[in-house]
């Protein structure tokens, strides 16, 4: 916490500064093929811990520049879906869920696999990754363990995002879109350098969604969506070799969900209130000294996240039970990092250190309602006692259950490069340190009358039985891990830059426990007296282990025709231990839980070309094919070694073609045509492959006019109104699906001032 004080007081001291004392950071290098992929060489995350461009580096990377992600309408992670070759991330339930997965990686619950940092700033809870974000200027996507760089919950991979710079843009930025059925977007951007030494940008963005999917129980719509942000981002060159950065941002959302039907009735039917609402809000403070021999970063972050999730957990018209929600975390993260100065030396290096401490307080209470009682509580105890049934006092009641969970860690790293004539030998390694714990608290107070059968036939009351739970503990948990990472590089001698790379890396990501579980923990606490059911061993129950890979990877970034043609490929195999799955337990219970796989393997391809075969025509293509599978892996009633891991796509495909039209008017100066595919699947939707999604395709077209002021953008999505899903998952027996949204035509207008 020390090591956060001193950014803190400087950021206090800087918002204080006159205006007219304001200045400009460094000249900013831009690099644009012909796809729009860029790669950028500015006060970013990437100057940060990679000196080199991503074409450069022993990586399967994938970037893209701002003209492309406008084209995708791409103001969320999700949009990158399929975009990047093994890049996967399902869009359904609400914005809590963000599940990415990465060649057959992934969680969908708890701990992120993919990293997340936004100007900087890490994002440390995979619940606040899915928010809009207007003007991004670039995405990179890092695949493969980025753990000895990146840290704990990065080992399929790093998204760093960059927002536009008051030192790039000036002005006033403005965009408005909106598409079928009823869905629109609004943001405003404002731009401005105050001398040479500040500069200051504020942005703000407005959703609004009736929603695509209608509850047939009442008829209304499913997952209308209401969502607003703002982001401050001030720079300040306090001198020629000083610069600050800090990004305020926050943002409010109001969604519905959850669009699931049954698999049964092939309906979205269900009778309780479904919402989440989420608030957020983050500070980051970037510093960067830069002296003759070596730089010295120091990035601070305030995040908190305030949300409140609340469904109808069994998702029929059936008054079964509701679940509710409730987290308030705060989070602290500091990591410096020191990097050599070496434009010309055989040697380089880095090293740096992270700390964090999150301190999460969540409620979560499961209210059983009448026929939940009834059919779950009453009907089984009944059928197991008949001559003595039972009736419960009240016709709805809750298990609840409370929890404080603190966590923190620390770790140091360091990275060595050593160029011999083409050849690029690096070595990485971070020593991290974790500490989980859990206060918990499950709690219930009810009771139910029993009835004797008389000798008439009829039942008469015998005794009251009373309920009161009250069950406390604390549960933790340390982790200490050295990882490791090698890779060796090649550069081959052709007229274009190219290389061929070997990369060994190890990825890790956290354990944690199963908060879900504890209303299953209590229900059974409750069976329990009533002489049914089983208990659970909690430690068991609700814990996970951490998750561990090794990746070994070949693969080569290759350019032609002097940049006209860049093309890259990669190989990999994954050997994963204990990998995170999330199961739902067999029986009437409510909850999931998040458990530990023996042994899995995934191996695959990834390969992507952007090319420009004629001056105003552009092409970019993208496949990636994943082969995961348990090796090992016994849940305690089935063996599924050599069955595919669930939820993680065999396949994705993305195609594009641009076409500029120039029109040399003064009104109107090109006209942009655009068709795009996007490809998924084969998907298993559970542990024994009995279910899956097929290979499904979502052409994607759009015209523009541009000016040199303003565009005009129709678009439409999925126009084969293609049918398929997109999530799977069990309650009390009963299967659901998520439906894939339908097609959309849609019209968006920018203009910059």
């Amino acid at each position: 916490m020390n090591g956060i004080i001193f950014p803190i007081l400087l950021l206090l001291l800087v918002s204080v500064v006159p205006a007219d004392m304001l200045a400009s950071t460094d000249a900013l290098v831009r690099t644009e093929s012909v796809a729009d992929t860029v790669v950028l060489q500015e006060f970013s995350v990437t100057s940060i811990k990679q000196s080199d461009r991503l074409f450069d580096m022993p990586e399967a990377a994938t970037v893209i520049g701002r003209a492309e992600a406008e084209r995708l309408n791409a103001v969320a992670i999700k949009s990158l879906s399929d975009v990047v070759p093994n890049f996967y991330i399902p869009d359904y339930g609400s914005r809590i869920t963000s599940s990415i997965y990465v060649r057959g990686i992934g969680a969908r619950m708890d701990q992120p696999s993919v990293g997340l940092n936004v100007d900087n700033v890490s994002v440390l809870n995979k619940d606040a990754y899915d928010f809009d974000l207007a003007d991004i200027a670039s995405v990179e996507m890092l695949r493969g363990p980025q753990t000895a760089l990146y840290g704990r919950n990065t080992m399929a991979g790093q998204i760093n995002i960059t927002t536009l710079s008051p030192f790039r843009y000036q002005g006033w930025r403005f965009r408005a879109e909106f598409s079928s059925p009823v869905n629109a977007k609004a943001s405003v951007g404002w731009y401005h350098r105050f001398g040479f030494r500040h500069g200051l940008s504020v942005t703000g963005a407005y959703t609004y969604s009736r929603g695509f999917f209608k509850n047939r129980y009442n008829g209304k719509m499913v997952d209308p969506e209401r969502m607003w942000n703002v982001r401050a981002k001030y720079i300040w060159r306090i001198s020629d070799s000083v610069t600050l950065q800090n990004v305020l941002a926050a943002s409010s959302l109001h969604q519905g969900g959850y669009a699931y039907e049954s698999v049964e009735s092939g309906q979205i039917a269900f009778n309780d209130t479904c919402f989440y609402r989420r608030f957020l809000l983050s500070d980051g403070l970037t510093l960067k000294w830069n002296s003759e021999k070596f730089t010295l970063s120091s990035i601070s972050s305030f995040q908190y996240i305030d949300d409140n999730m609340t469904l109808d957990q069994d998702f029929l018209p059936l008054d079964y039970f509701t679940l509710t929600q409730k987290k308030k975390e705060p989070a602290f993260t500091q990591d410096v990092v020191v990097r050599s100065k070496s434009a010309d030396s055989k040697y380089s290096w880095l090293a740096g250190a992270f700390g964090f401490y999150k301190h999460l307080h969540m409620l979560a209470p499961v209210t059983f309602h009448d026929y939940g009682i009834a059919e779950l509580i009453e009907q089984h105890r009944n059928e197991g006692n008949p001559s003595h049934p039972i009736s419960w006092d009240s016709r709805s009641f809750p298990l609840n259950s409370d929890f404080t969970i603190p966590v923190f860690g620390f770790a140091v790293y360091h990275q060595s490069d050593l160029r011999l004539g083409r050849w690029r030998l690096s070595a990485g390694l971070r020593l991290d340190y974790e500490h989980a714990a859990m206060d918990y608290r499950s709690y219930c107070s009810t009771g139910y009358m029993i009835y004797g059968r008389q000798p008439d036939g009829s039942f008469a009351p015998e005794r009251h039985v009373d309920i009161d739970i009250d069950d406390s503990g604390r549960l933790s948990k340390e982790f200490f891990n050295f990882i490791p990472k090698i890779t060796v590089l090649y550069e081959l001698p052709t007229p274009d830059s190219s290389n061929v790379y070997i990369n060994v890396a190890k990825g890790y990501k956290s354990g944690g426990f199963n908060t879900q579980m504890f209303s299953d923990v209590l229900q059974q606490r409750l069976m329990g007296i009533m002489g049914i059911g089983a208990s659970y061993d909690i430690d068991r129950m609700v814990s996970y282990k951490p998750e561990y890979s090794w990746n070994f990877e070949i693969g080569s970034h290759l350019g032609f025709f002097k940049g006209r043609l860049v093309a890259d490929v990669s190989v990999f195999y994954i050997d994963c231990r204990d990998q995170q799955l999330t199961m739902f337990p067999d029986g009437t219970t409510t909850g999931r839980m998040m458990t530990n796989a023996g042994k899995t393997r995934s191996f695959g391809l990834e390969a992507s070309v952007s090319a420009a075969p004629a001056d105003n025509l552009s092409i970019r293509a993208s496949y990636g094919y994943t082969n995961a599978k348990f090796r090992k892996f016994f849940d305690g009633h089935e063996d599924f070694s050599g069955r595919y891991i669930p939820y993680a796509p065999q396949n994705t495909l993305f195609f594009q073609a641009v076409y500029s039209l120039p029109i040399r008017h003064k009104i109107l100066r090109r006209i942009e045509f655009d068709a795009n595919l996007r490809g998924t699947g084969k998907i298993y939707w559970n542990e024994s492959n009995t279910l899956h999604q097929g290979f499904y395709c979502l052409p994607g077209a759009s015209v523009a006019l541009e000016a040199d002021k303003w565009q005009i953008r129709v678009f439409g999505t999925n126009l084969s109104d293609a049918r398929y899903h997109t999530f799977y998952f069990q309650s009390i027996g009963n299967e659901f699906l998520q439906r894939g949204k339908p097609w959309q035509i849609g019209v968006s207008v920018s203009a910059h001032i």
